[in-house]
C-alpha cells in the first residue's frame, strides 16, 4: 500500500493489488463485492486494508459509486447502499472507502489546524468534467491540502474525438498527449484552480504496473478494484 504521510490526525493509504487473499483476475487485495470476487475474501481483503490505518472495518464506509458528482457525508457501516462519488468525515475513527479501476481516486484533508475532516472522491473523465472535485472541495471547506492517487495515465488512455473536446475547452490543449488523456494534470488543475496549494501525487499509471494495480482499460472485466482509504485519527 502506498501511504500519503500528511501533518495532522489523518490515516491515508492508497491500496494496490498486493497482499489480499482473492484469485484469479481478483489477485489479491480486491476490495470491491460487485466485481464478481467470493464476498467473504472482499471482506478479508478489506479488514486487511483497515489494519493498514488501524481502522475497524465494521465501520467502514462506502458510496455505490456512479460517476457523478454527489459527495455524501459518511455513515458508519454503510456498504454502497447511498450513490455518490465522495465521503467525507470528521468523525475520529470512521474509515471511508473510494475505489478506482482506473479513475482517479483523490483524498482531501482540512490544514492548517483546522477540525480535522477527511474526504475521498472516485473522479473518472465524467466526474472530472463534471465537478466532483469541487463537490468534494465544498463538502469539507475551510484550507485544504490534497493527494491524487495512481490512475490510468497519459501513457495509456487513449480516448474518441468526442470525449477529447470537452477537456480541451475546459483545460487546453495540453490536456492531452495525441489522442491519450491526462487524467491526473485534469484533477491537479481542478484542485489548484479551487484554490488548494499542498497537493502531492502519485504518479503511477495502472495500466502499465498489472503487479501492482488492477485495471479496467487494460483487462477488462472480470477485474478487481484498489482505492482510497482515510480516516480521522
Amino acid at each position: 500500500m502506498i501511504r500519503w504521510d500528511f501533518p495532522g490526525p489523518y490515516e491515508v493509504v492508497f491500496t494496490t493489488r498486493v497482499g489480499g487473499v482473492s484469485e484469479g483476475p481478483y489477485a489479491s487485495l480486491n476490495l470491491g463485492r460487485k466485481t464478481g470476487d467470493v464476498v467473504e475474501r472482499v471482506d478479508e481483503n478489506r479488514r486487511r486494508a483497515c489494519a493498514e490505518i488501524d481502522a475497524d472495518p465494521a465501520r467502514l464506509a462506502l458510496n455505490y459509486q456512479v460517476h457523478s458528482t454527489v459527495v455524501n457525508r459518511a455513515q458508519q457501516g454503510e456498504r454502497g447502499g447511498i450513490q455518490g462519488d465522495g465521503l467525507w468525515s470528521d468523525e475520529p475513527g470512521l474509515p471511508v472507502l473510494a475505489l478506482a479501476a482506473d479513475c482517479v481516486p483523490i483524498v482531501l484533508v482540512r490544514a492548517n489546524g483546522a477540525a480535522p475532516a477527511v474526504c475521498v472522491l472516485h473522479a473518472g473523465r465524467i466526474g472530472l468534467l463534471d465537478g466532483i472535485v469541487r463537490a468534494g472541495i465544498e463538502a469539507l471547506g475551510g484550507t485544504l491540502a490534497a493527494a491524487i492517487g495512481p490512475s490510468i495515465g497519459p501513457c495509456c488512455y487513449e480516448i474518441d474525438k468526442e470525449v477529447a473536446v470537452p477537456y480541451r475547452a475546459k483545460f487546453g490543449a495540453r490536456i492531452m498527449c495525441g489522442r491519450k488523456l491526462d487524467l491526473q494534470q485534469a484533477a491537479e488543475r481542478e484542485l489548484r484552480d479551487a484554490g488548494v496549494a499542498r497537493i502531492e501525487r502519485f504518479d503511477l499509471c495502472t495500466a502499465c504496473n498489472p503487479r501492482l494495480f488492477f485495471s479496467h482499460r487494460r483487462d477488462g472485466k472480470p477485474r478487481g478494484v484498489q482505492g482510497v482509504l482515510a480516516r480521522v485519527a
